[in-house]
């Protein structure tokens, strides 16, 4: 019976809360997959072009390399689905998305060196091997500074503002001894209790003049 009880902000059940991350999770999971799908198929069409055969072996390497990091990465992000299939209907929905978050996480790591791999290729036939190491180097920097380093740097500043009644976005500022305060309790709070009500006090007598 706790299971059904309300368990988070939204008032949801351990359930449900495990619907709506799973939902989530597979709305981020679309978007990595296009991306997979557009790699993989010009990785694969790259194999019948006619300038394949004039591959060195370190591009040759690279690119085989490339196409099975992009086929493990496709394999990655598309077994959450695989995974709730298999238990569906059999109470495991919060397993699943614990899973299935991981299984999406191990897939954006092995994506990073996909891209990178893949950009280093293609700048290694067209300029040349310095220029290809350059630029698979910078594609990896950027997708680790964006995927990695950049949620950290979020999480770490932690929530900067609230959301008051009227959906308006309000900061917060600390009252004393360092306890933030919300914006809307600011009025109330740091003022001398013989004060606050001081200015309808003083426009009482001017009302009975």
């Amino acid at each position: 019976m706790a299971e059904h009880r309300p368990c988070t902000a939204h008032n949801e059940t351990p359930l449900q809360r495990a619907d709506r991350n799973f939902v989530e999770l597979l709305q981020e999971l679309r978007v990595t997959q296009t991306g997979v799908q557009i790699l993989f198929a010009f990785l694969l069409s790259l194999a019948f072009t006619s300038r394949f055969e004039d591959l060195d072996t370190v591009q040759r390497v690279t690119y085989v390399i490339t196409l099975l990091l992009a086929v493990l990465a496709a394999a990655l992000f598309t077994a959450p689905a695989a995974l709730h299939r298999s238990l569906f209907q059999q109470g495991a929905k919060p397993r699943i998305v614990q899973v299935s978050s991981r299984l999406a996480t191990a897939g954006l790591c092995v994506l990073v060196f996909a891209f990178s791999g893949s950009v280093l290729l293609v700048v290694d036939v067209t300029t040349g091997r310095a220029g290809g190491i350059a630029a698979g180097a910078a594609t990896f920097l950027v997708c680790v500074g964006l995927w990695g380093l950049l949620p950290r740097l979020v999480r770490r500043a932690g929530p900067r503002a609230e959301t008051d009644g009227t959906g308006e976005t309000t900061e917060e500022e600390p009252a004393r001894g360092g306890v933030r305060i919300p914006a809307p309790l600011r009025h109330t709070v740091g003022q001398p209790s013989g004060l606050r009500g001081a200015p309808a006090h003083r426009e009482e007598p001017a009302r009975h003049r």
